[in-house]
């Protein structure tokens, strides 16, 4: 009974602390009288927690504010040095691994370009296991203050993949556009990064992972509901509902772009016929644009192609006439991505859809008004008027940025504490999922 009890109150510690940090890091910085109604904690558990956190180097004041009548109140925040995180992005142009510390600035980076139809497991684990070493030495970083590994695939994500060598079972990826099928992804790395086995991986689809930055940072903050497009050489999607916060918040991977826009289609790469991203995703687009007969050498990879795509329908020398054959080829991009989007709309009734994914910001600036109308078309009137249609905010690196969080997720909801030795890769819940985790009862 007694050892039940030190657990509890054990954990109950623990969650006073996810909560400020949790608070001090979406809504920092703030003074430790904002923190009370802000996490519902009495003044005596902020104290307690402020000191305890300041001292393990979790915390910083961040200058002071006058108050009304009283003595100025300092202003406390996330300390940007209490520990390190990795964001990669397992593109399918390029592997981008990039380190930050704990406010998410970069503090180094590098990237393996991908050459077409690149992606051989056992190359991608070794652009991976070089990428990590590469930024922590660029940064003259020690990998012990590593709070995690975050990573950001294409495909679906098994959570409880087959026993390890170790007796313990990682993610598995099934990327079948890719020509993965159930590829013990978190094994491969487990055995080949250098990094302490303390450091926790977390791996999820790539379109999820750009999805949480921008409900965290970018344009999906504050939206009660919002989905994201990822629009590279493939197209994925994730819908949010709820606020970072908030304990019924759920996160959705969507295949998005294998659902069918077109009956009796193109094939596409997935191996069945119609699908959008047969229409929509780079790749996809560079062999539409040569069938038309645009002019592309043999070996132009999908970012030359797409580049050449726009420059022909869009040329930026005053007075020469644009490609009708390319405006055609976009208009119709368009209209697919309108009526994709309209079955977003429809199921899942956004407040917000973002377009992002680095072929997405090219298109998009462009397409925009286009797909909006088409959009507005396809859709139902009512879900469709109460639905906007934007840009992603956070640019080309949104899903290492996102894969990042993965890991902060994870710490902020552990309330700061450290990975523990011996721990075992990815948890039992996923680190989007254990953001959402509200620690239900307070120590007063």
């Amino acid at each position: 009974m007694a050892e039940r009890n030190r657990r509890t109150v054990r954990d109950l510690r623990r969650g006073n602390r996810a909560r400020v940090l949790q608070r001090l890091y979406f809504d920092g910085p703030l003074s430790r009288q904002e923190l009370g109604p802000a996490t519902g904690l009495s003044s005596g558990s902020i104290s307690n927690v402020v000191a305890e956190l300041s001292a393990e180097g979790l915390l910083e004041e961040a200058g002071v504010v006058d108050s009304d009548g009283g003595r100025p109140r300092t202003l406390l925040r996330v300390a940007p040095d209490g520990g390190l995180l990795i964001g990669i992005d397992i593109g399918e142009t390029r592997v981008r691994v990039e380190l930050f510390d704990l406010s998410l600035t970069e503090l180094a980076r590098t990237e393996r370009l991908l050459a077409q139809h690149g992606y051989d497991v056992e190359r991608i684990v070794a652009h991976v296991r070089s990428g990590v070493a590469d930024v922590l030495r660029d940064a003259d970083a020690d990998p012990r203050r590593l709070l995690g590994i975050g990573i950001g695939v294409p495909g679906i994500i098994e959570r409880d993949g087959p026993e390890g060598p170790d007796g313990t079972r990682g993610a598995v990826v099934h990327g079948q556009t890719i020509g993965w099928r159930a590829v013990p992804f978190e094994q491969l790395l487990r055995e080949a990064v250098d990094v302490p086995p303390e450091v926790p991986l977390f791996i999820d689809n790539g379109a999820k992972t750009l999805g949480q930055a921008e409900m965290w940072f970018g344009g999906g903050r504050g939206a009660g509901a919002a989905a994201i497009a990822l629009i590279g050489s493939g197209v994925g999607a994730c819908v949010d509902h709820g606020d970072i916060l908030d304990e019924d918040r759920t996160s959705l991977a969507l295949e998005w772009g294998h659902t069918t826009v077109q009956l009796r289609g193109r094939r596409c790469r997935c191996g069945s016929i119609g699908c959008l991203e047969a229409y929509a995703g780079a790749e996809a687009l560079r062999e539409r644009w040569r069938e038309a007969g645009g002019p592309l050498p043999e070996d132009a990879d999908d970012e030359t192609a797409l580049a050449a795509l726009l420059a022909a329908a869009y040329p930026a020398r005053r007075g020469t006439p644009p490609d009708p054959v390319a405006l055609a080829l976009l208009d119709e991009t368009a209209e697919c991505l309108g009526a994709a989007l309209a079955d977003l709309v429809n199921l899942f009734l956004p407040e917000r859809i973002l377009i992002g994914g680095w072929a997405g910001l090219l298109l998009g600036p462009r397409l925009l008004p286009e797909i909006r109308r088409y959009a507005n078309e396809y859709a139902l009137r009512h879900a469709a008027a109460r639905t906007t249609i934007e840009m992603g905010r956070l640019g080309p690196d949104a899903v290492t940025v996102g894969a990042a969080t993965l890991p902060l997720a994870d710490f902020l909801t552990r309330g700061g504490s450290r990975p523990e030795p011996g721990g075992s890769g990815t948890p039992p819940r996923t680190a989007v999922e254990a953001v959402r985790e509200r620690h239900r009862t307070p120590v007063n």
